[in-house]
């Protein structure tokens, strides 16, 4: 097992600078939310989406993107949030996710995009224990900018292992 030889003060400091760069950011109602631009293929607004008979209510079915099926997942959902319909602000974000099988595609329903910001490694704090009950993996950290907050997602984390394993459609 390895150990740091980072102080707990230098080690939030290098993590951080890992969660500098650029992101996406995109609403769940109330909430801004920001992913790498990196880990964006490209954003589109919502279509025909094909149910797939029983995968969990968060997995809304699977699109046509230029000839390859692939997974829509609706954050909404998978976070425990009100249901909503979808406006003509609402997109898909498709997504390069890592997993234990490798990458693959994934869309994901936003109520809509904001804006790319620039996030300096100075604007990002850890995120804050919620308690042993509650774990948020998924949060890499929380941006101060302009007076609010964003949480940013490590959109690889979103879904678990097995979750990814149930989504992988194509195989």
């Amino acid at each position: 097992m390895a150990t740091s030889l980072l102080t707990p003060t230098e080690q939030s400091v290098a993590n951080a600078d890992a969660r500098a760069g650029k992101y996406l950011i995109f609403h769940l109602g109330e909430e801004e939310f920001g992913i790498q631009v990196q880990k964006v293929r490209e954003i589109m607004g919502v279509q025909d989406i094909t149910q797939v008979p029983q995968t969990p209510p968060y997995v809304k079915g699977v699109i046509n993107l230029r000839g390859k099926v692939i997974p829509v997942v609706d954050l909404r959902l998978k976070f425990d949030m009100p249901v909503v319909e979808y406006t003509h602000r609402t997109c898909i974000i498709v997504v390069q996710i890592s997993g234990g099988r490798g990458s693959m595609l994934m869309g994901i329903v936003v109520d809509g995009v904001a804006e790319v910001l620039n996030i300096a490694a100075a604007d990002v704090e850890d995120t804050p224990s919620f308690g042993r009950e509650v774990e948020v993996p998924y949060v890499m950290g929380l941006a101060k900018l302009k007076g609010k907050v964003k949480i940013l997602l490590d959109i690889d984390q979103v879904m678990s292992a097995r979750e990814l394993a149930r989504l992988d459609l194509t195989a």
